[in-house]
């Protein structure tokens, strides 16, 4: 496969690193919108709140992930990075696409559930058993997605398990 030169890597690893900061910063986001606002006054206000978390999940969460992985992978053909080369970027790979599978599954739904049982419930819909549990599984959920971003984030510059000396590493 042919190769991407020094100034088609810098495009593509900019284009990630856009994708990468949607991804997270959604994250922090959708995070802190579920653990930081106030307490809702009424059940219209409750629906706002759960219609904005599915607005970042959707418009923020979703194309950032999906962009990390098709950038990624654009990067690994085109550039000598490789697939599995080196382990750090296998173990990104089973990162990303665990995480994405992890949001789409379980943290998706329960993000996705919220604005129906707060049109059913109202403002009490907080004491809702299903409603709780969605909240709970989101901050648990989001906390530990984003410790695998930061993660993921931390062996992107530190590069770790790398084969030290190689020349193919040092033109990468």
């Amino acid at each position: 496969m042919t190769k991407f030169g020094s100034r088609g890597q810098k495009i593509l690893k900019f284009i990630h690193l856009v994708m990468v900061c949607l991804w997270t910063g959604g994250a922090v986001a959708l995070n802190l919108m579920i653990l930081l606002l106030g307490p809702a006054t009424s059940g219209e206000e409750l629906y706002g709140y759960n219609m904005a978390a599915i607005l970042v999940d959707d418009a923020v969460l979703i194309p950032g992930a999906m962009g990390c992985l098709i950038t990624g992978i654009l990067i690994s053909g085109l550039t000598p990075w490789g697939f599995f080369k080196h382990k750090w970027v296998t173990i990104k790979y089973i990162l990303t696409v665990f995480c994405i599978l992890f949001g789409t599954f379980v943290l998706g739904p329960t993000v996705n559930d919220q604005p129906q049982i707060t049109k059913e419930f109202g403002l009490s819909a907080i004491s809702n058993s299903t409603y709780m549990a969605n909240w709970l599984n989101s901050v648990l959920g989001g906390i530990f997605q984003m410790l695998a971003f930061m993660f993921m984030i931390l062996i992107s510059i530190l590069k770790p398990w790398r084969k030290s000396g190689s020349a193919k590493d040092a033109a990468a």
